[in-house]
């Protein structure tokens, strides 16, 4: 995520003192046994701050059916359920179709009548089809609508279940006992948004240096941070293709579109496309199917970082300006705290890892809790062999100090990177750090807080983006360099190139990881 959330001064100082009492004054009161109510939205978020404190995550997995069930109810009814075939052993290895295989399939529809006949001891005229909320893909997962707490534990009893989480509760800062849904205010719904514009006042040989034909380079694509412009000599990202998770690209930027080659920018392809499903209201869709282009801003500007062209028109130059690009809208903004979000990314990474031409891909959203249905997402890419970026966490100022690393960065299947400022030895005023970052890319003076310069929603004057979003998606643009220049290498073998023209790669860093490649390094030109 990317850019500091507003939040009220009293929900600040609340949640900032919060985060401040030590583990013995922070358990939470846990709920009588069978208990008949849901726990308020102040309930659930104290039981998920406390374990983010306590543990560094949250999952539902390890949560009581009676809090399932309460998120649930606190948001839209949304539940996504991973099954299996009876007997199975647990593992991270999914089936490729699950929908092909017949013991699969029965798992399935026994899952489903087991649902049916839980809820409908509270409504008997129910029907399947009235349960089902997301049409069905590759993974052996059903998301539906439930409002009964038996069927949370009937699904927790089964061995047809891998788990049962709801898809559209996360917590937020404005929410008190007194709210009946799980929707923020209109600055946290929005994060991430409206900022993208042209940034006023930029200052050549400071902020930028002007290309030959004209193209702006941003300032931290200076050598002597990732030497990124020596690099260039050798490779520009050519014959990569990098598939972007985040809220489209906008219809306006024509650098991200009819002018995608430019320049020294040739020969490559742009696609916008977009898995966002129509919103919904307690489970059910409404509305006209979503389009591409970027309502947010975020998309736009993380397209721009990694591969913008560098043309003749003095718009700001991406990292890897030659490479091919992908930008799917698989969200509204970059907190995934909606059913449709979560069901969006995880179409996402299955569009990606059923496309052969994609080597890497790049996602700078995230949210504080787990979710199974993701995670089964992200394995499947991960089993294709594609190189999946993910940002360890831009977040409100109060939780940038204790929030660690976020999901799905946090996972072991992607690799988290951050954000940090030129002195090299601190993290972005917004950035999370801790021990599942892998990397980080410069993206903030110490001098003047200028951040990286990207493309705006429209025009050819930059923007400017911060945060661990614009790192992680410079970071693809980097390693789309260097997989360039040496294009057999498999994965493993690209990312151990990597670390090893890193800054700390003779000792891991226990809060920057591996720290920042330097790119000229990586694909073999001389270092500056």
């Amino acid at each position: 995520m990317t850019r500091t959330l507003t939040l009220a001064p009293a929900a600040l100082l609340a949640l900032a003192l919060a985060a401040c009492q030590v583990d013995s004054q922070d358990q939470v009161a846990q709920p009588q046994p069978d208990p008949t109510a849901a726990l308020t939205t102040q309930q659930l978020n104290d039981q998920i701050f406390s374990s983010l404190r306590q543990r560094g995550q949250f999952d539902w997995s390890a949560a009581s059916a009676h809090t399932v069930w309460s998120a649930l109810r606190q948001s839209d009814h949304v539940l996504s359920v991973g099954y299996q075939p009876a007997g199975t052993r647990g593992g991270r290895t999914l089936p490729e179709d699950a929908r092909l295989d017949a013991l699969w399939q029965q798992a399935r529809a026994q899952v489903l009548a087991l649902i049916l006949a839980e809820e409908q001891k509270a409504d008997p005229s129910l029907t399947l089809d009235k349960l089902r909320v997301f049409e069905a893909n590759a993974l052996p997962v059903l998301t539906v609508t439930v409002r009964e707490l038996g069927t949370i534990k009937a699904l927790r009893a089964s061995g047809l279940v891998r788990y049962a989480e709801p898809m559209g509760y996360e917590p937020h800062a404005q929410a008190t006992s007194g709210t009946t849904a799980n929707r923020p205010a209109a600055g946290l719904l929005s994060s991430g948004c409206g900022n993208n514009t042209a940034t006023a006042g930029l200052t050549v040989g400071s902020d930028y240096t002007v290309l030959t034909g004209g193209g702006k380079s941003s300032w931290n694509q200076q050598d002597q941070y990732h030497g990124i412009r020596t690099a260039w000599g050798q490779s520009t990202g050519r014959g990569m293709k990098v598939l972007i998770i985040d809220t489209g690209s906008s219809q306006d930027q024509e650098n991200l579109g009819a002018a995608f080659n430019q320049g020294q920018s040739t020969g490559r392809t742009i696609e916008r496309l977009v898995t966002l499903p129509r919103n919904t209201i307690f489970g059910i869709p409404y509305g006209d199917t979503e389009t591409p282009n970027d309502d947010c801003g975020h998309g736009t500007s993380m397209a721009g970082a990694c591969a913008a062209p560098r043309g003749t028109d003095g718009a700001s130059v991406g990292m890897a300006y030659n490479a091919n690009l992908i930008v799917v809208r698989a969200a509204t903004d970059v907190f995934l705290d909606a059913s449709r979000e979560v069901q969006g990314v995880t179409d996402a990474y299955l569009l990606a890892a059923n496309r052969a031409d994609v080597r890497i891909i790049s996602m700078s959203m995230g949210r504080l809790t787990s979710s199974g249905q993701m995670t089964d997402a992200i394995r499947y890419a991960y089993g294709k062999g594609k190189l999946i970026f993910c940002a360890a966490g831009t977040s409100f100022d109060w939780s940038a100090g204790w929030v660690g690393v976020i999901y799905p960065a946090s996972l072991p299947e992607a690799v988290a990177v951050t954000g940090m400022k030129d002195d090299l030895a601190t993290r972005c005023d917004e950035c999370h750090t801790g021990s599942a970052v892998e990397f980080t890319v410069v993206m903030q003076r110490t001098s003047n807080d200028r951040r990286p310069l990207t493309l705006a929603m429209s025009g050819d004057v930059p923007s400017t983006v911060g945060g661990s979003s614009v790192a992680t998606s410079s970071m693809a643009g980097m390693a789309a360099v260097v997989w360039a220049r040496y294009p057999t290498e498999t994965r493993a073998q690209l990312l151990n190139r990597l670390v090893a023209a890193s800054s700390n790669r003779t000792r891991r860093d226990a809060n920057f990881g591996w720290g920042r490649v330097n790119v000229a390094t990586a694909v073999g030109a001389p270092a500056l």
